[in-house]
């Protein structure tokens, strides 16, 4: 009788001790879980930290940069590739600012999606023509029911128009840039236009 009296103690101390372990090892894995999910959340947040820390940085060496004249280039940052996309006046401005970019801390590698404006003047009469362009174009795209074209920046320079800006999908992006191809005074169209996941 006190044998199995001992046995069944000594079981119930093995099954108890098992059982806190599970419900421990269970609880470590909850919070080991939970600990990669933090730290997946906070690996996005400081990325996207860095990102827009790289951006305003490139902004600052751009117009700190005396060789650099234009106002007209924008700078996006994807996981510290930067992006230069607009206009400038010559592809001498153009590699300068892609090199002011590259200088930067924590840019990775830098996309040149520049364009060059012609180098003469725009008489009153082409930046004329250019702003009805532009407005004609953003009418078309405002009328599009598939563009969402709050989405959507466009600028026209000597007839050609760039588009910039984020759209959800492939087919919005084509889309727009056939639109805007549609518009009387457009020569060509830059579709600089980013598919955001």
């Amino acid at each position: 009788m006190k044998n199995s009296k001992f046995a069944y103690s000594m079981m119930a101390v093995v099954l108890g001790t098992a059982l806190m372990s599970g419900s421990a090892l269970a609880a470590t894995t909850t919070t080991d879980s939970a600990g990669a999910k933090i730290d997946s959340s906070m690996k996005k947040v400081d990325n996207y930290m860095g990102d827009s820390a790289i951006t305003a940085k490139v902004k600052s060496a751009l117009v700190d940069d005396k060789a650099i004249k234009s106002s007209d280039i924008s700078v996006t940052t994807n996981s510290g590739v930067v992006t230069l996309s607009g206009f400038v006046g010559s592809q001498a401005e153009a590699e300068q600012a892609v090199a002011a970019a590259t200088k930067v801390e924590g840019v990775k590698s830098v996309s040149d999606k520049l364009h060059t404006k012609d180098s003469k003047d725009q008489s009153v009469k082409g930046y004329a023509g250019d702003t009805a362009t532009t407005a004609s174009v953003k009418a078309k795209l405002l009328a599009d029911d598939i563009v969402p074209s709050r989405n959507v920046k466009v600028e026209t320079t000597d007839g050609v128009v760039q588009l910039s800006g984020s759209v959800k999908d492939q087919a919005q992006s084509d889309r727009a840039e056939s639109v805007a191809k549609t518009v009387d005074g457009v020569k060509s169209v830059k579709n600089d236009l980013k598919v955001a996941p």
